[in-house]
């Protein structure tokens, strides 16, 4: 596994070139990504000597104006250890006045966090705060431990020890590669329904959600086709994507996808209506009343629960209210495995949102709630609980 480790300026620094070396020795490539302040304890030096690569330190001493892209392309999980109480709140705000931290903002793979620092520093109101906001967006954190510190106090701040940390990197290494060997179909955005050349029908999704799904499945090792319908977002490292317009256009992709998918996650925001025949000019405004005559969309997850297979299929249900009710009925009523049930009526969650908060309705007959996170920790969340219900499932039909 290739590993970025992020060494922020703190006395457990010398505990990073501690944490380099279990990496080397677990066969890991680690670049390390020093602070100025990180410096003032311990050396690049140390950390190239260690890892038998070049430490990044100056954004404005590299080869290449956009090295730190170059570096968050190429590897897969980046480490910041120790993540000190400044640069916790470099992270949480965004900022981005350094190497690390602007590498951090480029890199979409997954991030582990140790944090280190004063027991009253960790336990004051906008640490908690930053700390909280890099969880909901997936961040994986390791708690300190409490003990001696090297301010004399005696508390939690205190970084969890190179082996702990090794351990959560081992687990994480694990954990991203469960889905290798499979082809993930995901769906995502929104469709337009043409009015006339110029005008359409659409709705508010932004494709977060299915892109973050898309990441997370290519970081676990799937070959991941992602249709897409138009979104605003970049296409996931490693994702194969297709770009869509209609509702008809997306189930024409969606299978000739079909075949190689053992997986399949309808999470795009499928329009249900569209004009059956649209004028080749475009509609000119006149006082009068229009009235539109609009026929269904083909219900594509209805047809995938018919033809799916063996294959597991998830489903989506963007609801305004009875969010449970309307998540069971669905995975009934077009044969799912599993729905993931969002409310998308409010303005700080949901659609166009960075976050969500969920529920997943099983085959199984149980029903799981995913609490507010970032939409990147939830798709990992769904996949984990996939990945579950595929083993239940095996093992109730070889019963």
């Amino acid at each position: 596994m290739k590993i970025i480790l992020g060494v922020g300026g703190g006395i457990a620094a010398y505990k990073s070139a501690e944490l380099a070396r279990l990496l080397m020795q677990q066969g890991h490539q680690v670049t390390a990504v020093m602070t100025e302040a990180a410096q003032r304890f311990v050396t690049p030096m140390t950390f190239a000597a260690l890892t038998g690569r070049k430490v990044l330190t100056d954004l404005f001493a590299i080869e290449n104006a956009i090295d730190h892209i170059g570096t968050a392309q190429e590897n897969d999980l980046l480490v910041v250890a120790p993540a000190t109480a400044d640069l916790l709140a470099k992270l949480a705000h965004g900022l981005a006045g350094d190497f690390l931290s602007t590498l951090y903002l480029a890199f979409t793979g997954p991030v582990l966090l140790a944090p280190a620092m004063n027991v009253n520093m960790w336990q004051h109101a906008a640490t908690r705060e930053n700390v909280e906001t890099l969880k909901r967006r997936g961040n994986r954190v390791i708690e300190p431990g409490s003990g001696y510190l090297a301010c004399g106090m005696t508390g939690p701040g205190r970084m969890a020890e190179p082996e702990e940390i090794d351990g959560a990197i081992e687990r994480e290494a694990r954990q991203r590669r469960d889905l290798e060997g499979e082809t993930v179909l995901i769906t995502a955005g929104p469709t337009q329904e043409p009015l006339d050349p110029v005008r359409y029908i659409s709705n508010r999704s932004s494709g977060k959600m299915g892109y973050a799904l898309a990441e997370a499945a290519a970081a676990r090792g799937a070959r991941v086709v992602l249709i897409s319908g138009p979104v605003h977002l970049s296409a996931p490292r490693g994702v194969e994507v297709i770009g869509v317009r209609t509702a008809a256009e997306m189930r024409e992709r969606v299978f000739e996808n079909l075949e190689p998918a053992s997986i399949v996650i309808k999470a795009a925001a499928v329009g249900d209506f569209h004009l059956s025949s649209v004028p080749n000019q475009k509609r000119k405004k006149t006082a009068a009343r229009l009235s539109l005559e609009l026929d269904p969309t083909p219900d594509i997850l209805a047809e995938l629960g018919r033809k799916k297979g063996d294959r597991l299929l998830v489903g989506f249900a963007a609801e305004t209210e009875n969010l449970r009710q309307e998540a069971r009925r669905k995975l009934e009523s077009k044969n799912c495995d599993m729905v993931v049930g969002n409310l998308v009526g409010g303005a700080d969650i949901g659609f166009e949102s960075d976050e969500n908060e969920v529920v997943l309705a099983l085959s199984t007959g149980e029903t799981l709630a995913l609490e507010r996170a970032g939409k990147r920790e939830i798709a990992e969340r769904i996949f984990d609980e996939i990945l579950k219900l595929r083993l239940t499932l095996h093992a109730t039909h070889e019963a």
